[in-house]
């Protein structure tokens, strides 16, 4: 079951009136879906249809619809002047829009939030897209971040947008300590760790030390540490130093003592944004008056701006969740729509996302499934790995 949530920053329509897509507003997000709810409601069937199909062909075409194009289509045999004056008064209540005179209606921002919220139809993921996603991660080597980056590339492949998936943050058990003295005054913390990395850190030890200070504090450190990790790890070392305070050399006490401070936050490795399909984007650009938002978009993507935001954004409970245009609050774009699921641990613990971010002219009732899908098969596949 697809779950839809929305987000609580304010939208760019007015329900009176109304902007384009991406213009500014004053209107709250309750004000605007409050009045939204009751006019999708009110709606009579003629306007309904006439306002569902214009939005189904925007978002196919990406043109404009005009009165003439829906007289070939309407369930009801109706004339061209009829169906403009439905659009007419559908843009008049905030749901469409004329982009220039005489060029037909588009969505604004508030009619696509109402579409998807209440006229959209969502199926179930279609077999060729399910296979391919499930096709990404027969080449696992059981590394999650190379797991990941094939289910990112193979979301972009299918949605010809661009993917979005954040890793989850991970913190890997220890194989092997070891000190390394340069100077004096300078010396170096190997930290090996269960999965193969490796991280070397530079410190100023305590004075005195000598090569044999350096193997016992290794040796003491490497007796408690395989398999355990450094949040675990740190506790004990001050619990094992008190209770064998006399058996170990004090320049090795020292060099451990030191080092405790050294390794917080080491292996810990924070949440990661693996962007792919960037170059998707450009495709769906379309216009060069586009290039410029597209532009602004890379650069936001290449610094990865607010990774704890795009989680946080699907933290409040299972499901799909569409960001269209300003309320994406993530990326300086606001002509962007985002679509975005969580996934979760073993213990059903939000541990990363999945998501797909284009031009608001996606095809949701496709791409929704999809999203859904990689989110639950990534949720299980780290589960798995017991790495969540």
């Amino acid at each position: 079951m697809l779950g839809f949530y929305v987000s609580a920053s304010d939208m760019t329509s007015q329900p009176k009136g109304a902007t384009p897509i991406d213009g500014p507003s004053p209107w709250s997000y309750q004000e605007i879906m409050s009045d939204a709810s009751s006019i999708l409601t009110e709606m009579n069937d003629r306007s309904r249809e006439v306002f569902r199909r214009v939005v189904e062909s925007y978002l196919n075409s990406g043109d404009p619809v005009g009165s003439r194009t829906l007289t070939r289509s309407m369930t009801e045999k109706l004339s061209a002047a009829t169906i403009r004056n439905t659009m007419q008064d559908l843009e008049y209540l905030g749901l469409l829009d004329s982009p220039h005179v005489s060029a037909g209606r588009i969505p604004t921002q508030l009619g696509l939030r109402m579409f998807v919220d209440g006229l959209m139809e969502v199926g179930t993921i279609d077999d060729q897209d399910r296979a391919k996603i499930e096709s990404s991660v027969d080449r696992d080597d059981g590394n999650v971040t190379s797991l990941l980056d094939q289910v990112g590339a193979a979301l972009s492949g299918i949605t010809r947008s661009a993917s979005l998936v954040l890793a989850p943050k991970q913190e890997t058990a220890i194989k092997h300590i070891e000190f390394v003295s340069l100077s004096p005054d300078r010396a170096l913390v190997v930290l090996v760790f269960a999965d193969g990395h490796v991280e070397n850190r530079l410190f100023a030890p305590p004075p005195g030390q000598t090569p044999s200070s350096m193997r016992e504090a290794a040796n003491f450190l490497n007796a408690i540490a395989e398999g355990r990790r450094l949040s675990e790890l740190r506790p004990l070392i001050a619990a094992e130093i008190a209770r064998h305070r006399q058996e170990i050399d004090s320049l090795a006490r020292d060099l451990v003592e030191s080092g405790m401070a050294l390794w917080a936050n080491a292996g810990e490795r924070g949440e990661r944004l693996m962007v792919r399909g960037q170059a998707n984007l450009i495709e769906a650009g379309g216009e060069s008056l586009n290039l410029d938002r597209i532009r602004t978009l890379f650069d936001d993507l290449e610094r990865k701006r607010d990774i704890a935001d795009f989680l946080e954004m699907t933290d409040s409970g299972e499901g799909v969740r569409i960001f269209i245009g300003s309320e994406n609050k993530l990326f300086s774009l606001s002509g962007s729509t985002l679509v975005v699921s969580p996934y979760m641990n073993a213990d059903r613990k939000i541990i990363g996302a999945v998501g797909v971010i284009g031009p608001t002219r996606l095809n949701y009732g496709r791409i929704v499934p999809i999203v859904d899908y990689t989110a639950q098969l990534v949720g299980r596949m780290v589960s798995e790995r017991g790495k969540g």
